[in-house]
């Protein structure tokens, strides 16, 4: 085997500069750091040994203490923040980092700043701190083609960027707006260091890539290289594992901007040792073997350990679950003693029960954690052998978007989890194509998914079952737009209610269910007509094939009542009600469903009404007089005041025809009767 070495690699100016700065401010007294200096914490335990402090605020800064800004630089209220407090800045920003902030600052005044890079990142925070309001950061491509149109753009890059994925970016961008300023902030460091990974890479049967595994820049060349060749990112020698060395004949070396000197010659070291060993392995199988003298005993012994096989750190077998107890599982491995499993090594999500992964007979693949354990056991784990063997397919999942289907393990906040060999997070928001309210339903189903967000060395894996549920619902609503006309009769399944309609499913796209459209009368909610899960029979009012909406009706398919109603309400007749609504100036009555009717409050009594609320009630019901209709109008008014007034004619007249009569008699005849000691009285 022989080792390569990338002609670029290790510490850049800007990383060897803020390193320098810290030690030196470091040596003269209080010295703190906002945030690790660089991302390589052997680096920030010798820059502690040296004094230099790690705080996260400049609220947690001492009194009197320095502080250094970190190489990925910060926005510019901590830098007013440092001055209000008078604590001493030395700044350390990379000089390329700095420079992306200016553009920022003074491209946000005219144009909305978009920056290409992990949003997470502090130096993609600092950089949109410098431009403001006006600023975002996207990751992906998918980002930028869901972004709205800007009428103008200025786009930067995170100084460790791929250029590849930048001018992707780019290009992209170029749909979105009437005027692209590209600003390629990429760092020529970065650039080199890249290309040189890369053309290694080609070159090799193995790379070895060293750095923090925080590192933007270390990922980025790990996943350069790991689509050139086998890789493995390491933060120290002491990560390196033998066995991957074995049937490699050229490895390459390569490390990121933040990785010192001193420990890319440790792992170098290590590297050349292995290399050496290998080496002495293969003269000795070519040498000519002598004959043994040691006792049958020995030859025994020897025969048994050579069967056995080579058990070490990181190695992954197979084996046989032969005893599974309440936190461990116990698998045969053809080993001189039984390996254990415990029970948070089974599975990359939350188990509440063994016996839902593993049963008695079961052949899994296990990685070797210690040879032995104090009892003598060989300490395994079936996650990290599931998380090996799943990141080829989860790689090939990502990039072909197939679908794979998973058991809900765990609802968490915010979304599910889901165990493909690596964790899996499954947010609400890509569950189903409609609003989730309830996670904990799901504990338990599987789940269609598609890959849509891997990084292998972030250890990070988002699914979503909503892109296939919406690609198949708008397969189908393509096919239901084509088939369906205005005018159709289709019965459909109420799938939500909304204040203003119910959404109907038809069997792919849902249309709406306006509640001006439910029913002749009055509708205060849809509720009132239709309930979640009803099936309905409607009918279509129109269609919007380019917006993909259709409108439904319901009261369409009932007889209009006003079409009977002039023969039924005509002037005069006498008509039975129920108010449904009050008004200051009379009450609405309710004739029959689709039909009401007013009642003044002027016809409402013989006598003057102050308020309508004294002579009706809302429910009660009513007799009363048409006395006006419009047809064109759809208006009816009716009259109480009148039937009181004709009750009470008809009373009088009846009380008249009661009366005994009265016989006519002359003065002449009345004075006649009485005695005449009164006529003279009279006279």
């Amino acid at each position: 085997m022989t080792i390569q070495r990338a002609a670029k690699a290790g510490f850049c100016f800007g990383v060897k500069r803020a390193i320098e700065l810290a030690e030196k401010a470091a040596g003269t007294g209080l010295t703190a750091s906002l945030g690790p200096l660089i991302h390589n914490q052997q680096v920030v335990d010798y820059l502690a040994e040296k004094g230099l402090e790690v705080i996260h605020s400049v609220d947690e800064a001492k009194i009197g203490q320095q502080l250094v800004i970190r190489s990925h630089g910060v926005p510019p209220e901590t830098y007013e923040e440092a001055k209000e407090r008078g604590i001493t800045i030395i700044d350390a920003t990379c000089p390329y980092v700095q420079k992306a902030q200016r553009m920022a600052a003074s491209s946000s005044a005219n144009s909305f700043v978009i920056v290409v890079g992990d949003k997470s990142h502090p130096e993609v925070k600092g950089i949109l701190g410098w431009a403001g309001s006006n600023a975002l950061a996207i990751e992906t491509l998918a980002e930028a083609e869901d972004l709205p149109y800007y009428p103008r753009i200025t786009v930067l890059a995170q100084t460790t960027q791929q250029k590849s994925h930048f001018f992707a970016v780019v290009e992209e961008l170029k749909k979105h707006t009437g005027e692209l300023i590209v600003q390629n902030t990429i760092c020529a460091a970065t650039e080199e260091r890249q290309a040189s990974a890369r053309e290694l890479a080609e070159k090799v049967d193995l790379m070895i890539v060293v750095g923090g595994l925080s590192s933007s820049n270390t990922r980025k060349l790990g996943s350069i290289c790991s689509g050139k060749t086998k890789t493995y990112c390491i933060e120290t020698a002491e990560e390196l594992l033998e066995i991957w060395f074995t049937d490699a004949k050229i490895t390459g070396l390569t490390a990121g901007a933040s990785t010192p000197d001193w420990i890319i010659e440790e792992v170098y070291k290590k590297m050349s040792e292995f290399m050496e060993k290998t080496q002495i392995q293969e003269a000795e199988e070519s040498a000519v073997k002598t004959v043994s003298t040691v006792s049958d005993e020995e030859n025994m012994m020897e025969n048994f350990d050579k069967g056995l096989p080579k058990l070490y750190r990181g190695a992954i077998v197979k084996g046989t679950v032969v005893k599974i107890t309440g936190d461990e599982v116990f698998v045969d491995i053809a080993w001189k003693s039984e390996g254990m499993i415990p029970f948070e090594e089974l599975s990359a999500t939350k188990v509440s029960n063994i016996n839902d992964l593993v049963k008695i007979g079961d052949t899994i693949s296990v990685m070797v954690m210690r040879v032995e354990n104090q009892e003598g056991y060989p300490v395994l784990s079936r996650k990290r052998a599931n998380e090996v063997e799943a990141k080829e397919q989860l790689a090939h999942l990502a990039e072909s978007k197939e679908e794979v289907q998973a058991v809900v393990t765990e609802a968490v906040k915010g979304g599910l989890l889901v165990d493909l060999g690596m964790r899996g997070f499954v947010p609400a928001s890509q569950v189903e194509t409609g609003f989730v309210d309830n996670l904990e339903k799901y504990i338990g189903k599987t789940l269609r998914l598609r890959v849509i967000e891997y990084d292998e060395y972030k250890k990070k894996l988002v699914l979503s079952q909503k892109v296939i549920l919406a690609e198949e619902q708008e397969g189908k609503k393509e096919k239901l737009l084509e088939t369906l006309k205005e005018g159709d009769i289709v019965k459909g399944t109420v799938r939500r209610l909304a204040d203003f309609g119910a959404f109907v499913d038809l069997g792919g796209i849902d249309g709406l269910l306006h509640i001006s459209d439910m029913a002749f009368s009055r509708v205060k909610h849809p509720s009132e007509i239709v309930n979640v899960d009803d099936e309905v029979e409607v009918q279509i009012l129109a269609i919007d094939t380019q917006k993909g909406r259709i409108s439904l009706g319901l009261k369409q398919l009932k007889t209009n009542p006003w079409s009977a109603a002039a023969e039924k309400y005509a002037v005069g007749s006498i008509v039975h009600g129920k108010v449904v609504r009050i008004a200051p100036f009379g009450a609405f009555v309710e004739l029959e469903d689709g039909i009401d009717a007013l009642v003044h409050i002027s016809q409402l009594a013989e006598h003057r009404v102050m308020k309508v609320q004294d002579i009706v009630q809302v429910g009660q019901e009513i007799t009363a007089k048409v006395i006006d209709f419009k047809p064109g109008d759809k208006k009816i008014s009716l009259s109480i005041r009148e039937l009181l007034t004709e009750a009470s004619e008809a009373s009088a007249r009846q009380d008249l025809e009661n009366q005994p009569e009265i016989p006519e008699v002359t003065i002449g005849e009345k004075i006649g009767n009485i005695p005449d000691t009164d006529v003279d009285t009279l006279k």
